[in-house]
C-alpha cells in the first residue's frame, strides 16, 4: 500500500517538473511556452505535496518533491524579482500609476471606484472597460479630468474598450491599425512628458492563433520606437515576463518589467499562487520605487499599483 502512494506522489510531481524544465530551458514554441506560464502555482502545488508527503514520511517522494520545488524556485524567480533598472534619482518627484483589466462583464462599478480611490494614483489605465463602467465613468473616474479612450469593440468574451485618465494633462497618441487592443498618450507629469501605453494581447495559442501575441508584442514595439522619452506600458499581457512574449518585448523594446509576485490572475486564488500576466514596463530612465496589488474589482484580475521616479544619471 505504501509503495503505491509512494508511485502516486511521484506521479503527481511529473507535472510541476514538466513546468519547471519548459520555464528552466527557454525554449520558445508554442507547447513548452504554454507550460512555462504555470511556474508560480505549480510551486504552490507542489509545497503542499510537499507537506503532505513529510506528513505521512514518504521520503523518496518528499526528497523529490523537494528537488522539484528548488527547481520551481528558480524557474520563477525571473518573474518575480526581474533584473535591470537604475537607483532613483534623489530627490525627483514620484508618478503612481493604477493599472487593471477590468473584465468586460464586470458590473460591480462600485467595487471599481473604491479600488481606483483607496490607491489614489496620479495615472489610471484600464483596459476590458465594459459597458457598465463605462455608462458611469465620471464616477469611476472622479478626480481624473484627462482621459484618451479607444473605440468600443465588441467582442464575444464582452465589449470593451481601454482607458488612460489621469490628472495631468494628456495628448492623445494616434491609433495604429496593428491589431492590438491599445491605447496610448503622452501624460505631463511632474517627471516631465511620460509616454503611457495601455495594451491587452490576446490570449495565447491554442487558445487564439499561434502568431496572435507574436505579432501583437510586434506592433508594441512598433509603438514603443515612434515615443521620446520615458515610457511605462501596462495592461494584460496575458504571459508572464519571463515566457518568450515577455522576452519579445524585453528585446524589442528595451523595457523593464516590473516584479511579478504576488500574482495577479486568477483573483480567486490567493495572490501568491497566481500568475501574474497583469504586467507594467517601464523604460530605463525611469526608477521603480515600488510594486503592488490594489483592492479587488470584481474582475478575475487583480489591479497593479506602481510608483516611479527618474533614474539616476549614469556616472
Amino acid at each position: 500500500m505504501k509503495a503505491a502512494i509512494h508511485l502516486a506522489a511521484l506521479g503527481l510531481l511529473a507535472a510541476p517538473a514538466a513546468v519547471a524544465l519548459a520555464a528552466l530551458t527557454r525554449i520558445g514554441h508554442r507547447w513548452t511556452d504554454i507550460l512555462a506560464q504555470f511556474p508560480a502555482p505549480a510551486l504552490a502545488a507542489t509545497l503542499v505535496l510537499s507537506l503532505l508527503c513529510a506528513l505521512l514520511r514518504l521520503r523518496p517522494a518528499m526528497i523529490a518533491s523537494l528537488a522539484v520545488t528548488a527547481l520551481l524556485i528558480l524557474a520563477v524567480w525571473p518573474q518575480w524579482f526581474p533584473r535591470g533598472g537604475a537607483l532613483p534619482r534623489e530627490g525627483a518627484p514620484t508618478l503612481t500609476l493604477y493599472s487593471a483589466n477590468l473584465w468586460a462583464w464586470n458590473k460591480d462599478v462600485a467595487a471599481i471606484t473604491r479600488s481606483i480611490a483607496e490607491a489614489d494614483p496620479d495615472i489610471v489605465v484600464l483596459v476590458e472597460l465594459g459597458d457598465a463602467p463605462s455608462a458611469q465613468l465620471d464616477r469611476v473616474l472622479a478626480g481624473y479630468p484627462h482621459r484618451v479612450l479607444n473605440a468600443r469593440v465588441d467582442r464575444p468574451s464582452g465589449a470593451a474598450r481601454a482607458a488612460i485618465a489621469s490628472r495631468y494633462p494628456l495628448t492623445a497618441v494616434a491609433d495604429r491599425p496593428d491589431g492590438l487592443v491599445s491605447v496610448a498618450a503622452v501624460a505631463q507629469t511632474p517627471l516631465g512628458p511620460v509616454n503611457i501605453i495601455g495594451a491587452h494581447l490576446t490570449r495565447p495559442w491554442p487558445f487564439q492563433y499561434q502568431w496572435g501575441q507574436i505579432n501583437q508584442a510586434t506592433a508594441l514595439a512598433a509603438i514603443r520606437r515612434d515615443m521620446t522619452g520615458p515610457v511605462v506600458a501596462a495592461g494584460d499581457f496575458n504571459s508572464v515576463s519571463s515566457t518568450r512574449i515577455g522576452r519579445q518585448i524585453q528585446a524589442e523594446t528595451d523595457l523593464i518589467p516590473a516584479p511579478g509576485w504576488p500574482g495577479t490572475w486568477p483573483a480567486a486564488l490567493p495572490s501568491a499562487t497566481g500568475m501574474t500576466i497583469d504586467q507594467v514596463w517601464r523604460s530605463p530612465d525611469l526608477a521603480l520605487l515600488e510594486r503592488r496589488l490594489g483592492r479587488k474589482t470584481g474582475s478575475d484580475h487583480r489591479p497593479v499599483v506602481t510608483r516611479f521616479t527618474l533614474a539616476a544619471e549614469a556616472p
